[in-house]
């Protein structure tokens, strides 16, 4: 369920929650080729399952930037900024790749709400995200992202 604020006393009231869970995104070998094709990163452990089966993670694993890069749409099913005109991606203050994404595992976000601060032009929100993967049914003992993410939401 997402969860929607409309004004900035729901926000600070708000901080120290738990808002929720995103669904579960599958990441396929795909969507991995594509990020490679926009990086320039074609790392054969990212793009060459082959190889990457003998390496030591048995597959191909997601670039810790892509996961990074999904967080847009996971964390977009979990809390919606309808009170503002203007929501701006406004920077991260700590990221972190705990544990590898191997492809063909599902991967969702899990958020925080860690601060919501009155700035000039609007409000800063910040969220701790973290993202969780699944693999044949079984969600991973450690996260593959960790990350303190601030949007700018201006009125």
């Amino acid at each position: 369920m997402t969860r929607v604020f409309v004004e900035a006393a729901e926000l600070t009231a708000a901080v120290g929650e738990h808002l929720g869970y995103s669904h579960w995104l599958r990441l396929d070998q795909e969507r991995v080729n594509t990020f490679a094709d926009a990086t320039g990163d074609h790392q054969w452990i990212h793009v060459d399952p082959a190889r990457a089966a003998l390496g030591p993670y048995g597959t191909t694993l997601a670039h810790g930037y892509l996961t990074l890069a999904l967080l847009p749409v996971l964390v977009g099913s979990v809390v919606q900024y309808e009170g503002w005109a203007t929501r701006l991606n406004y920077g991260l203050d700590k990221v972190r790749f705990p544990a590898p994404l191997l492809v063909g595992s599902d991967v969702r976000a899990g958020a925080e709400l860690t601060g919501a601060h009155a700035v000039p032009n609007g409000i800063q929100v910040s969220l701790r995200v973290t993202a969780q993967s699944r693999r044949n049914g079984e969600i991973a003992s450690r996260p593959a992202l960790v990350a303190d993410t601030l949007t700018l939401l201006v009125a």
